[in-house]
C-alpha cells in the first residue's frame, strides 16, 4: 500500500500515544512524540518505510498550525499587558538565546549549533500551559493573562525566526539573501494587506452564499496552503505565507468560522508532523547520553525560570506573579520543533543534535504541571522567611476591615455599589487591578486595594475570613470561577455575588458555589419592556406580574430560599403598584381653606396624602387639620384610579395622567 499504509500505521500509533498521554494528564502531542519514536527508525519492532514522504505532509501541518495561529491572532488579547508582551518577550528571546548560546559552546558545539540552540529554546509551549492551567484553575488570574499575552509574541516570533535564522548560519553569504528576504517580507505583506484585505473577504462571502460547509472548508483551506506555496514560489517561507494568510482573514466577517473549520484539519496534519518529530529521536543517543540531556534540562529550567522572573519583576509586576511566570514558562515549546526541523532540513544541526534538543523539550514539558504546582507553596514558604511586597491601598479604615463586603472590580458598576453602600453606611472595600480606576477609586475617597483579586495575597489584605460578602462585578466567567474557588478555601461560608453573560454562564456558577448570579442584559431588557408597556398604557398590575414571573424563574436558587430578598420583592412590587403623585393646588380648587380632615380626602378618593410643600417648607405627613392654601405642592400615594379621583377632587377641570404614570 505503500505511504497510504505508513499513514495508518501513523494514526494507530498516535491513538495510543494519545490515550496514554491523556490518562497522565499531559498534552497530546507529548503522546503523538511517543508514537513517533515507537515507529521510528531507532526503535525495533513496527517502522515507518518512507520517513521523507511522512516528512513532506508533515510540512502541511506545520503551515496549518501557523494559519491557524494567524487566525487566532487578536491584538485585544493583548491589551491588558501589552508592555510586558510587546516590549518585554523580545527582550526574553534575546537573553534566553544569549544562554542557548553560552550553553552551546559550554558543551562543545560550534557558533552554528550554539545560535540554533539558543533560538529553539527561547519558545515556550503554549499547548502546555493552558492544559496546565486549565487542569489548575488558574485560567483569568493577572498570572495566566501575562504567561499567555508573552506566548503569543513568541508565537509570532516564530515566523522572523525561520526567515532568520537559516540565512545567519552563513554570514557571508546569507546576510545579502537576508537583506533580500526582508525586502520581500514587506512587499508580500503590502500586497497581503491591500489585496488580501478587499479580495479574500469577498470571496469567502461569496462561497458562504452557497451555504456549502464543504466548499466553505476547502475554499479556506485553499486560501492558506495556496497562499503559503506562493510565498515558498518567490523564497520566502511557507509557513510564513500560511500565516499571513490566517492574519488576513481574522479580519474578515468569516474569521471566526475559517477557525473553527481549519482546527479539526490542523490537528489531523498537525498530528503527522508531531509524530514525525518523534521518529527523529534517537534512543541510542539519549540512552548514551542521558545524564548529559538531564543536566540540559536542568540548566535551560533555571536560566529561563531566572529570565522571566527578572523580567516580570521589571515591568511592575509582583508578589506571586514573577513565581508563576517563571514555573510556568521554563519549559521548551511545540513550535521549537518547527525550527529544529527547519534547522535540520538546511544542514544547520545535525541528527545527534536534534535529539539532543527533542529529549530537552519533551522532558521540560512532562515536568510542567509538576512544576507549575510548585508556585503557591513556594510563595507561601517566600512570605514566611521573607518580607513580601506590601500591597498598594488608599482609604483604608485605621481599624481595619470587618463584617465588610468586598468589591472585586472598581469599574463603574463597582463604584456605583460603592457609593450606596457608603451612602447607607456598609463597610467596604474595592479590589480593582486597573492603575487608573484604581487613582478614581483613591479620589472618590473610596477604599481600594490595587491587585489582582484572584490571589491569595490579595485576599487576605482584603480581610476576606472577616468579611459578610463577595461581590463580583468582573464579566469574565472564567476569571469568576477562579475567584470564586479560592475565597471558598479562605472562608467556606462566604457567599459570593456575581454576574453573568447568559443562561449558560449562569448555571455553570451556581454550580461552581456562587450565591446569587445576576443577568444585566436581563435587567435591562426588563426595564426596558417595561418602559415600552408603561408608554402603550397596559395597566402596572400586569406589567409588575410579567416582571416578577420572569424574575422568580431565573432567581429561583435565591428568591426560594431566602425570606429577606422575597421580602424586598414584595416591597418593590407595592412601592411600583402605590406610586406617589405631585400635584400643585390651583387658584379654582373647592380645597382652598378646606382642611384635610373637612376634604374627607381618604373616605372619598382612597388616595393618601403624604406631604406637602407650603411657601418652600416640606411637611411630611401633615396632620389632619393642616388647611390648603394656593400653590400647595401636595403628595398623594395610591393606585392608577385613586390618584385620577383626588386630582378631579382638587382641579375643577384638570385631568389625571394615563394610568400607569405618575408626575
Amino acid at each position: 500500500m505503500g505511504i497510504a499504509a505508513d499513514i495508518i500505521t501513523i494514526f494507530i500509533a498516535a491513538l495510543f500515544g494519545a490515550v496514554i498521554a491523556q490518562r497522565l494528564k499531559q498534552p497530546l502531542i507529548l503522546g503523538y512524540i511517543l508514537a513517533g519514536i515507537v515507529i521510528g527508525p531507532f526503535t525495533p519492532g513496527i517502522t515507518i518505510k518512507d520517513i521523507h514522504e511522512i516528512e513532506l505532509l508533515a510540512e502541511i501541518g506545520v503551515a496549518l498550525l501557523l494559519f491557524a495561529l494567524g487566525l487566532e491572532f487578536s491584538i485585544k488579547e493583548l491589551k491588558p499587558v501589552r508592555k510586558i508582551a510587546l516590549i518585554g518577550t523580545p527582550i526574553q528571546i534575546l537573553l534566553t538565546m544569549s544562554l542557548g548560546f553560552g550553553l552551546g559552546k559550554f558543551f562543545g558545539w560550534s557558533t552554528q549549533e550554539s545560535l540554533w540552540f539558543g533560538a529553539i529554546i527561547s519558545l515556550s509551549s503554549t499547548m502546555v500551559l493552558l492544559k496546565t492551567l486549565m487542569n489548575q484553575g488558574l485560567m483569568g488570574t493577572l498570572s495566566s493573562r501575562v504567561m499567555i499575552g508573552m506566548l503569543i509574541v513568541q508565537d509570532l516570533a516564530v515566523v522572523p525566526l525561520m526567515i532568520i535564522l537559516p540565512q545567519l548560519s552563513e554570514p557571508k553569504a546569507g546576510l545579502p539573501i537576508l537583506g533580500l528576504a526582508a525586502l520581500k517580507s514587506v512587499l508580500f505583506l503590502l500586497l497581503m494587506f491591500y489585496l488580501g484585505t478587499r479580495l479574500l473577504p469577498r470571496i469567502l462571502a461569496y462561497i458562504a452564499n452557497w451555504n456549502s460547509r464543504e466548499l466553505f472548508i476547502l475554499t479556506i483551506t485553499a486560501m492558506g496552503l495556496g497562499i503559503g506555496y506562493a510565498t515558498y514560489l518567490v523564497g520566502l517561507s511557507f509557513a510564513f505565507g500560511a500565516f499571513v494568510a490566517g492574519m488576513v482573514l481574522s479580519e474578515s466577517d468569516y474569521g471566526h468560522q475559517a477557525l473553527s473549520d481549519i482546527i479539526p484539519l490542523r490537528d489531523i496534519f498537525g498530528l503527522l508532523f508531531f509524530t514525525s518529530v518523534g521518529m527523529l529521536l534517537d534512543i541510542n543517543f539519549l540512552i548514551a547520553n542521558w545524564d548529559k540531556v538531564l543536566f540540559m534540562v536542568l540548566l535551560v529550567s533555571l536560566g529561563k525560570g531566572t529570565i522571566f522572573a527578572g523580567l516580570t519583576r521589571l515591568f511592575g509586576y509582583s508578589n506571586v506573579v514573577p513565581i508563576a511566570v517563571a514555573f510556568g514558562l521554563f519549559q521548551v515549546g511545540e513550535f521549537s520543533f518547527v525550527l529544529a526541523r527547519v534547522g535540520v532540513a538546511h544542514h544547520a544541526i545535525d541528527n545527534n543534535m536534534y535529539s539532543f534538543v527533542l529529549a530537552t523539550a519533551v522532558l521540560s514539558m512532562v515536568a510542567t504541571p509538576f512544576v507549575s504546582g510548585l508556585t503557591t507553596p513556594l510563595y507561601k514558604l517566600k512570605k514566611r522567611f521573607f518580607q513580601h511586597e506590601v500591597l498598594l491601598t488608599d482609604n483604608i479604615p485605621v481599624e481595619g476591615l470587618k463584617e465588610h463586603v468586598i468589591i472585586a472590580g472598581g469599574g463603574r458598576v463597582g463604584q456605583h455599589i460603592a457609593h450606596i453602600l457608603r451612602q447607607i453606611d456598609v463597610p467596604f472595600v474595592l479590589i480593582e487591578l486597573n492603575h487608573q480606576r484604581k487613582d478614581e477609586c483613591k479620589a472618590a475617597g473610596l477604599p481600594v486595594i490595587f491587585g489582582d483579586v484572584s490571589q491569595a495575597v490579595v485576599l487576605e489584605a482584603a480581610e476576606v475570613s472577616k468579611a459578610k460578602l463577595l461581590l463580583i462585578t468582573i464579566p469574565s466567567i472564567i476569571t469568576t470561577q477562579t475567584i470564586v474557588k479560592l475565597v471558598h478555601q479562605q472562608q467556606p461560608g462566604l457567599h459570593v455575588v456575581a454576574r453573568a453573560e447568559g443562561l449558560e454562564q449562569m448555571k455553570t456558577l451556581y454550580k461552581s458555589g456562587v450565591y446569587m448570579v445576576v443577568l444585566p442584559e436581563l435587567e435591562a431588557g426588563l426595564e426596558i419592556a417595561r418602559q415600552a408597556l408603561i408608554h402603550l398604557q397596559v395597566p402596572v398590575t400586569l406589567i409588575q406580574g410579567y416582571t416578577d414571573t420572569v424574575r422568580r424563574q431565573l432567581y429561583a436558587p435565591i428568591y426560594n430560599s431566602h425570606y429577606d430578598y422575597h421580602l424586598l420583592s414584595q416591597l418593590d412590587k407595592a412601592k411600583d403598584l402605590l406610586e406617589i403623585s405631585w400635584l400643585t393646588i390651583p387658584t379654582d380648587s373647592p380645597l382652598l381653606g378646606r382642611t384635610i380632615k373637612d376634604a374627607a380626602i381618604r373616605t372619598r378618593t382612597g388616595a393618601s396624602l403624604v406631604a406637602v410643600i407650603h411657601e418652600g417648607q416640606f411637611s411630611p405627613n401633615p396632620t389632619i387639620d393642616y388647611r390648603f392654601t394656593q400653590d400647595d405642592l401636595v403628595a398623594v400615594i395610591g393606585n392608577c384610579q385613586q390618584r385620577q379621583a383626588f386630582r378631579g377632587l382638587a382641579e375643577a377641570e384638570g385631568e389625571f395622567p394615563k394610568c400607569g404614570k405618575s408626575t
